[in-house]
């Protein structure tokens, strides 16, 4: 079968890789000119399974006011007059109950579980390196009142089998050392020892070359203006120059850009653009720097361990897709990172970076079959593409293939939202 995917970031990179393995003629679109050159660029670097969580749950509306006025904010929001922005927070906020949480994050743990083991036979198999490692992620608590809520992501972990530790500061110092440094500034953490770290643009351009080398073609600087479809199926692709290439079936996995594409054809993808900064900044001394990933609780930010360097990555930014780069989220950035690793690395050498991030109302992805026969859907991963791309990318190749998943994929695809409706 010959397939179109659209987009190359790590969703779309893995999806041909496992259409390809599949035995699949396969061909990657993309505008820049490069593989993993937008939202996977710079991201935390987490894959991250035991975190997997919506950002819809109980006590999000009133924390997220809390957020909006704190001086190193975890959220903010630009006024707007997009109507796309507030159809979509209001469906977040209709996915703000216990009920809600519980299902979402069920579904996106299975996934990103799957996800993590199906990485793991991807590296046996390639021998693919990208600054991995395997070391487990902190969710870091200042105050006891965080601490006293853990149990609302413990129980669905529970449920689920994926291991936990609850620690002291004892033991969190015991996971990553260079805590010790600033001991009494928390009060406690969440490990999550099954988590994993690694540099998703390496992994990106890396696994592109080997989908190369197993015969998929990517074709660089091309964009995609829409598709065409008649009597119920996609008939081609219409390039910026005219060009219109044509398939057997073909993937939407262009992150923010997804829903614009496919609107057109009556299909109405809830993803929205949440933009996220990072600050990538060189280690100066290992022993005081992370070991893997610290997510820093009250500031929503992630501090992990890539080689030989620092990265940040946190905020989130209803901004629509303006793309600019603004001091202040710098600011939080370097505050977390310098308030909890001191002396790990040089703040004054970092780089500054922006994406954004495809979420959903519900923090699922939206992967699978759509009500057009060839045309199917990998997008909407939010914060977690890294940590789901290989698990969406598998179940993929086998909805395409007719094969039956590994998992259930039910509750995955756009469908769920017209049931929801």
């Amino acid at each position: 079968m010959r397939i179109l995917i659209l987009g190359s970031g790590v969703v779309g990179t893995t999806a041909a890789y496992y259409l390809s393995k599949a035995g699949h003629e396969v061909t990657v679109l993309d505008r820049q000119p490069a593989a993993g050159m937008e939202t996977s660029f710079a991201n935390a670097g987490q894959v991250s399974p035991g975190y997997s969580s919506p950002w819809a749950g109980p006590g999000i509306p009133v924390k997220a006011v809390k957020w909006l006025l704190m001086h190193h904010r975890p959220l903010v929001v630009w006024p707007s007059l997009d109507p796309k922005l507030y159809f979509w927070l209001a469906r977040m906020l209709a996915n703000c109950t216990e009920a809600a949480y519980r299902r979402n994050k069920a579904r996106m743990v299975r996934l990103a579980e799957f996800s993590r083991d199906a990485l793991d036979e991807l590296r046996k198999e390639t021998g693919i390196t990208y600054d991995e490692r395997a070391l487990g992620t902190l969710q870091l608590f200042r105050t006891q009142k965080q601490l006293d809520h853990v149990h609302t992501d413990t129980d669905v972990l529970d449920v689920h089998g994926v291991p936990y530790d609850l620690l002291d500061p004892a033991g969190c110092i015991r996971a990553e050392p260079a805590l010790a440094r600033v001991r009494g500034k928390f009060v406690g953490g969440l490990r999550l020892p099954g988590d994993e770290t690694g540099d998703a643009h390496i992994f990106t351009q890396r696994l592109a070359e080997i989908c190369a080398r197993q015969g998929v073609t990517f074709r660089y600087g091309v964009t995609v203006d829409a598709l065409r479809q008649d009597a119920g199926r996609i008939t081609g692709v219409a390039l910026s120059g005219g060009e219109v290439l044509t398939a057997d079936a073909y993937v939407a996995a262009m992150g923010s850009y997804t829903p614009a594409l496919l609107a057109p054809l009556g299909i109405r993808l809830p993803v929205y653009p949440v933009k996220g900064y990072s600050i990538t900044l060189p280690i100066v001394d290992p022993d005081a720097a992370p070991r893997s990933t610290v997510m820093d609780e009250t500031y929503k930010v992630a501090i992990t361990r890539l080689g030989d360097r620092i990265r940040v990555g946190g905020t989130a930014e209803l901004a629509g897709f303006d793309l600019t780069l603004r001091e202040p989220r710098r600011a939080t950035l370097a505050y977390s990172v310098g308030d909890l690793f001191p002396a790990g690395g040089d703040i004054e050498k970092a780089s500054f970076w922006t994406g954004l991030r495809p979420m959903t109302p519900d923090g699922t992805p939206i992967v699978g079959a759509t009500r057009f026969a060839n045309l199917y859907t990998n997008t909407g991963h939010g914060t977690l593409g890294w940590t789901m791309a290989c698990g969406s990318g598998r179940v993929l190749a086998d909805i395409i293939g007719g094969r039956a998943p590994e998992i259930d994929t039910s509750d995955l695809s756009v469908a769920r939202y017209a049931e929801a409706a």
